[in-house]
């Protein structure tokens, strides 16, 4: 019989994310196909109350808590105690969580602890046989594997984004508080704040409903035989700026700046996508001056609507890559829609 442990944190103003009610909605289908098993969940964060009673519903048979100033950011010291503090509270066999930045650095370790089994980038939970079975990525993205582990406890890094998030009703939910024994380390370090890009300065954000991607093309000889990044900087803002859409970028355009040439000067490795580069997994996504050739698609799969622009109608995204392709100057197309976007806002 297994102990389905879905293990969350809550975000610094006390509400669960997306990802978590991803991961909880993942929990919950396994606990429904796997005969004989227990949903139980478990919180970490300055106060797990209201976040538990956000999921009441859920059906879990227990919810369990550590909770205070301790758990307020993420720190490798406390998060690891809490996890495992939790973990051996309820005797978890199958540990399964959101893959943010918070758990993906902690939870690996936590399972040595327990000379368990940890796996990242899970997209898929099922049941074969009588065994919990996950899908999960490998070669950069290329290959899908399904695969069991008789190892226990086992725990698993769903993938954000590719779930459907849990929905229910909100109640009241008990929380049984555990003990958390910190390390002497913790005492010794203090968290004393975040340093972060203003606002206007984001250019990544994972929940936005678009994508929108740069190719090696803004950075190259235009009609006039010049170069014309400042306007292609300054294009690519202000369409950033009126969608709040996110931004990608293919490889080629990234490594530019290695090579000497001109490039766009927010761009870093965090906004590749592709082969080697992030699975984006927004609903919407439109390319601009990309090859469209499959090294940089490959990260498009999980993207359910795709358009391109490109002057080059036997590119690699005319080849059935994109859902509909504009045969047009980028240029001219971004500034004409920035003028609507404009208007529309105004």
């Amino acid at each position: 019989m297994e102990t389905i442990f879905c293990l969350l944190h809550t975000d610094t103003d006390g509400s669960l994310p997306k990802a978590a009610l991803e991961t909880l909605g993942a929990a919950k289908s396994l606990n429904a196909a796997l005969a004989g098993s227990t949903l139980v969940v478990g919180l970490v964060g300055v106060d797990v109350q209201s976040a538990a009673n956000r999921v009441a519903s859920c059906g879990a048979k227990k919810f369990v808590g550590a909770a205070g100033a301790d758990f307020a950011q993420a720190r490798y010291a406390t998060d690891a105690a809490a996890a495992e503090a939790l973990c051996r509270s309820v005797l978890a066999t199958v540990v399964i969580a959101p893959a943010t930045s918070r758990w993906s650095r902690v939870l690996p370790g936590v399972a040595q602890r327990f000379n368990g089994r940890a796996d990242t980038h899970v997209t898929g939970l099922a049941v074969s046989g009588s065994a919990v079975a996950i899908n999960r990525w490998y070669y950069r993205q290329r290959m899908e594997a399904q695969m069991s582990r008789t190892q226990r406890p086992w725990f698993l890094l769903v993938d954000p984004g590719s779930q459907p998030a849990w929905q229910g009703e909100a109640g009241v939910a008990a929380v049984e508080a555990v003990a958390v024994n910190l390390p002497e380390a913790c005492q010794r370090t203090t968290v004393t704040g975040l340093r972060e890009p203003a606002a206007d300065a984001q250019t990544i954000r994972p929940d936005a409903n678009l994508l929108f991607v740069t190719g090696a093309g803004w950075t190259k000889k235009q009609a006039d035989g010049q170069t014309h990044v400042p306007e292609a900087e300054k294009l690519i803002r202000d369409f950033l700026n009126l969608t709040r859409a996110s931004l990608g970028s293919s490889k080629s355009l990234v490594d530019l700046g290695g090579e000497g040439q001109a490039v766009l000067a927010f761009l870093t490795h965090l906004n590749q996508i592709g082969q080697t580069g992030s699975t984006p997994r927004h609903p919407k996504g439109l390319s601009t001056c990309c090859h469209g050739e499959e090294p940089h698609t490959v990260g498009w799969r999980f993207i359910s609507e795709r358009r391109a622009i490109s002057l080059d109608p036997n590119c690699g995204w005319a080849r059935g890559k994109a859902d509909v392709l504009y045969v047009a100057d980028a240029f001219a197309v971004m500034k004409r829609v920035n003028e609507l976007l404009a208007q529309k806002a105004g």
